[in-house]
């Protein structure tokens, strides 16, 4: 055995940096924990508790930062980004009440928003997502796509942080959901699971460009719809019906469907 070991260790990458994977979950959870207390990991009554349980969170953000600076070689302000990464939750907060408030309005077995917050993979994944979002605006490296796969392995949908969403957001069911780096959402969209928001092609010269679809305002995807490609955009107000192969554009107020052919 101690050959076995010797032998892997000597094929062990020891000098690559090694970013905890255990405090970004640990972030993750917390997080979510000051929007809502229903995902709070102690008992909160007063401010004090509040201001307790914030810096236990803000240490586990300084941790990852501090490993991101001396290990990845990421250079930034970090005490700023703290102080803008927070200033920024509140609007988060702000964004994840109406996402919350959305669920219930939508999907009838939601009798009220603490089963949405408690319970929904959809909505889970929208937390992370947008808590995500807001570091990746701060040009946080590394964080926010972790933190986005962390989501994805609890509920099977696949958000990218660069993706820009509107409010108030609805993924219903959502397992097997996919939603590309340079993806543009709208404001109350409601999409089904199985959905792809991806690229037509995969290829390194388009990094850095519009690869994924826009949706508009007020659209509606049902489940297994596949909408692909930079330029395509989907209008307002349209609906694209389910198993749907869409790489071009729809004007506002269509609807669009797979034809049936009798057999």
């Amino acid at each position: 055995m101690d050959k076995i070991i010797a032998e892997l260790y000597g094929k062990y990458d020891k000098n690559k940096p090694q970013l905890c994977r255990t405090s970004i979950e640990t972030f993750a959870e917390t997080v979510l924990g000051l929007i809502f207390s229903q995902h709070a990991q102690s008992h909160i009554e007063t401010q004090q508790d509040f201001a307790e349980y914030f810096n236990k969170n803000k240490d586990v953000l300084k941790k990852i930062l501090n490993c991101l600076e001396k290990d990845f070689h990421q250079e930034f302000d970090r005490e700023q980004i703290i102080t803008d990464f927070y200033t920024k939750l509140s609007t988060v907060a702000d964004k994840l009440k109406l996402d919350a408030e959305f669920f219930q309005q939508q999907d009838p077995a939601a009798f009220n928003t603490d089963l949405v917050i408690l319970s929904y993979p959809g909505f889970y994944a929208v937390c992370i997502y947008r808590v995500a979002h807001a570091l990746s605006d701060l040009k946080v490296q590394y964080l926010p796509r972790v933190l986005s796969e962390y989501a994805h392995s609890k509920t099977g949908i696949d958000i990218h942080p660069h993706a820009k969403i509107g409010v108030p957001f609805f993924v219903d069911h959502g397992t097997g959901v996919v939603i590309g780096e340079t993806c543009e959402i709208g404001d109350r969209v409601k999409i089904y699971q199985g959905v792809t928001l991806g690229a037509l092609s995969v290829s390194k010269k388009k990094q850095g460009k519009k690869r994924h679809p826009t949706i508009e305002d007020d659209v509606l995807i049902y489940a297994n719809a596949t909408i692909l490609g930079g330029r395509t955009l989907v209008g307002k107000n349209s609906t694209i019906g389910g198993n749907v192969w869409l790489t071009e554009s729809v004007e506002e107020n269509s609807t669009i469907v797979n034809e049936v052919t009798s057999v």
